[in-house]
């Protein structure tokens, strides 16, 4: 894993986080990038420049009315240099600058001039995270094409627990690198189901599907490292999301139904790997159900709504990858439903004893309209790397584009 001679200009605003920068300067010199760093006024509050001047090798700016550094331009310079931009701590003030086009410090006026892929790692408290205006103005930013990283779950300095955390300094360098492999989907959005449904009995029992998550969790991170925005329904499953993937938690097939076409609306692609309930209880007890005496318990089911077909009939639709979990005839099976969901590509493999589910390997054959190639058994996250090349290749050609 190397960075050598790769430009990465790191934007540093007001936030407690800004002290973890420092370990993210320090490993990305590690791997020879060559970093450069521009510091909001309020980030000078939490770490000094010179701390990063050390880091870095390189003077720091701070400001746009810098006689020195603006003698030749120097904001010009700065984002014609960048390979990369990455701003971390992202505060939400700075997002909201960036959102409405603002160029009064020197760190936006960089952003706007710089034709570099941008990338933004949010910080800042739970509650302000999930204010509307900040999540408004960070819808505003995705659209644009700019990749944000996280949050992540878990204590704030603030002494709040939830969503808001800035993504780990290896996080943000493994983003960094991945960044500058081979992208057949930059700039495109793609959405990824992954994990089981449990449609409810009562409040205590469910029914649901077996599906750790794994595979579709590997999917969105490898779709990520494509260079898409990526949105990840997951079922009911205890993983951490992928870092720079955005994450919506569902626990019926209705509510991953719903989840799933608001977040394809606009959407380029999307990937259907959980494993969603075809049936759900007709009614839900409101008390746990007892025993009646050996007398056996009936359940009614009723039909889920049909997520890929509900895609497929819309007027403009994604190029739509299906999974299809076999026991048997896997081929056959995997065809039929290609033609008869009006599924682009289908993902099949053989479930049972130590395969498909609750394992960390697995093995896909692909089939598409005219072709189909077979994907050997190796770890989910080297299968989630493969299959995302298959889908890149067929999604482009589908567009009359070269991968």
């Amino acid at each position: 894993m190397t960075l050598r001679e790769r430009r990465i200009l790191i934007g540093v605003t007001g936030g407690i986080a800004a002290y973890k920068v420092c370990e993210l300067v320090r490993r990305l010199r590690d791997l020879d990038a060559d970093v450069r760093i521009v510091m909001t006024e309020g980030a000078t509050h939490f770490v000094t420049p010179t701390t990063f001047q050390a880091l870095s090798g390189q003077p720091v700016r701070v400001s746009l009315w810098d006689e020195a550094g603006e003698a030749a331009m120097g904001h010009i310079e700065l984002a014609k240099w960048a390979e990369r931009v990455l701003i971390a701590p992202a505060s939400a003030d700075t997002i909201a600058r960036l959102a409405h086009g603002f160029a009064n410090d020197l760190l936006s006026t960089v952003v706007l001039a710089t034709a570099a892929p941008v990338y933004v790692a949010p910080a800042m408290n739970q509650q302000m995270w999930a204010n509307l205006a900040v999540q408004a103005n960070i819808g505003t930013l995705r659209v644009r094409g700019v990749q944000v990283l996280g949050p992540a779950d878990g204590d704030q300095a603030c002494g709040d627990i939830g969503s808001g955390r800035m993504l780990e300094p290896h996080e943000l360098r493994d983003i960094m690198v991945a960044s500058f492999g081979e992208q057949p989907l930059r700039g495109r959005r793609v959405v990824v189901s992954a994990g089981p449904t449990y449609e409810d009995i009562d409040p205590v029992r469910f029914i649901g599907n077996r599906s750790s998550g794994r595979m579709g969790f590997a999917v969105a991170a490898a779709a990520r490292d494509a260079g898409a925005d990526v949105t990840l329904i997951a079922g009911p499953v205890s993983l951490p999301t992928p870092p720079g993937v955005n994450r919506v938690d569902v626990r019926s097939a209705r509510q991953m139904h719903d989840a799933v076409l608001a977040a394809t609306e606009g959407a380029d692609i999307y990937i259907g790997a959980a494993a969603v309930g075809d049936y759900r209880p007709s009614e839900t007890a409101g008390h746990k159900l007892k025993k009646a005496g050996g007398e056996p318990l009936r359940l009614e089911l009723t039909e889920n709504p049909d997520i890929i077909g509900a895609l497929a009939a819309l007027p403009r639709r994604p190029f739509l990858v299906g999974f299809a979990a076999e026991t048997r005839d896997v081929a056959g099976y995997a065809r039929d439903k290609l033609a008869r969901k009006g599924l682009d590509m289908i993902a099949a493999n053989e479930v049972g004893e130590g395969r498909g589910f609750e394992v960390a390997d697995n093995a896909l054959h692909l089939f598409w309209a005219d072709g189909d190639v077979a994907l050997p058994r190796v770890a989910k996250t080297e299968l989630a790397r493969q299959l995302l090349t298959h889908v890149a290749h067929r999604f482009l050609a589908s567009q009359g584009l070269r991968s």
